[in-house]
């Protein structure tokens, strides 16, 4: 297994694919070489989707807060040793550690009615956190990343509703699009923590009152939840059987209470929202190092970096290629051609150690038939261009 996982080790496979970076100058924060940022942002991109279809809003943010911000959210009190803090214009400030005091900052920008609620803001913006030098582990433990992070502002009444629908988004994104099995746990109150017992007690009860009516098995881990509220982990088992942290859901009473987010009630009186702080992918970082080991840098088609890559056999065959390589293109295939003055096996011997998904070789046969011949792993096959861009472009939608 310690073979296997230093075989599957990010840092050396983004490296070796060209996916991403690091420099001693900026420890903790990775540069996302070309390759590697294709994959981000078609995680984002899908995200995005999903987002679209159940009611999500996206906002952006600013990166440096007063310390007056994180004083009120409590972050200040609870948090601080994990924060970049520095002076600006004669005052303390820091860089954004978390999205949630932001976010409750838009929803007070103007008067909220109940009608208005469920009321879910999403945020792609990058984070910082002061981790020690020491435990920065590629991209797996950084000191800056972004997460597919949201807030959910509800009333009470809506709370199990929405727990509900985030169970069957992580599914949806771990199991049914990502192939992952995973574990979840309900984390409570830590020794640490901000707020009134009674509505600690009362967002762990509704955590777990979700969790039984989705037959979801879950681990309890006392003492774990975040200093604002309890919440819900999701560990990922990846190809060799690891758990990664990943997914988080977690009910805020107190947040919400302390930063004075209201809304008008049906009753025409001011209420406190309940505040659902989640996150699916979580950190886009930790998540692209996991996919990576994972898939020991052999990504889905609908994710990887260059989805077909054409081989000519010789240089009169590169104008065919070229024809391809548009067509391909224009019909959103992720493509290349490698016309180098090579041979064919070193060609795929290269193709191989690159991880493409799709091996095209054409020649004198493909030429002539408007074919191509196709290699994936051990299997190889011969097909009319035209099918097999259908087939490759039916493939990516489908996010196989």
């Amino acid at each position: 297994m310690l073979q296997e996982a230093e075989k599957r080790d990010h840092r050396k496979l983004g490296k070796e694919l060209e996916l991403f970076m690091f420099h001693d100058w900026s420890p903790g924060s990775a540069f996302f070489l070309p390759k590697g940022a294709i994959i981000y942002n078609e995680l984002i991109s899908f995200i995005r989707k999903e987002y679209v279809k159940r009611g999500y809003k996206e906002v952006i943010t600013p990166q440096l807060f007063n310390k007056a911000l994180w004083e009120q959210s409590g972050h200040w009190q609870h948090y601080k040793e994990n924060m970049f803090v520095m002076s600006v214009d004669g005052e303390e400030f820091s860089l954004k550690s978390m999205n949630c005091p932001s976010h409750v900052l838009i929803f007070k920008n103007r008067t909220r009615s109940y009608r208005e609620l469920p009321l879910r803001i999403a945020d792609f913006c990058a984070l910082h956190r002061n981790e020690l030098r020491g435990v920065l582990a590629g991209l797996t433990r950084v000191r800056k990343f972004s997460q597919d992070d949201a807030h959910i502002f509800c009333t009470t009444e809506q709370i199990n509703s929405e727990i509900m629908q985030l169970l069957d988004f992580v599914k949806f994104v771990f199991v049914d699009t990502l192939k992952f099995e995973f574990r979840t746990k309900l984390s409570t109150r830590p020794e640490k923590f901000m707020g009134d017992l009674q509505l600690w007690a009362m967002a762990e009860k509704a955590l777990e009152e979700a969790l039984k009516a989705s037959k979801l098995k879950y681990e309890v881990k006392p003492g774990e939840g975040a200093f604002y509220g309890p919440k819900i982990d999701f560990d990922v088992r990846d190809a060799i059987g690891r758990d990664w942290q990943l997914a988080t859901i977690q009910l805020d009473f107190q947040m919400p209470l302390k930063m004075e987010a209201e809304y008008e009630g049906q009753d025409g009186k001011r209420h406190t929202a309940v505040m659902i702080h989640r996150a699916i992918l979580g950190s886009l970082e930790r998540l692209i190092g996991v996919l990576t080991e994972h898939y020991a840098g052999k990504f889905p088609l609908w994710l990887s970096p260059v989805q077909v890559r054409i081989l000519t056999v010789a240089d009169r065959f590169n104008d065919y290629a070229s024809k391809l390589l548009q067509q391909y293109f224009d019909a959103g295939i992720r493509v290349e051609v490698d016309d180098k003055a090579e041979s064919v096996p070193y060609k795929v011997r290269e193709a191989e150690l690159d991880k493409v998904n799709y091996i095209i070789v054409v020649g004198e046969k493909e030429v002539a038939a408007n074919t191509v011949t196709v290699r994936k792993g051990k299997e190889q096959f011969t097909v009319d261009s035209g099918k097999f861009m259908k087939q490759v472009v039916d493939e990516i939608r489908q996010r196989l």
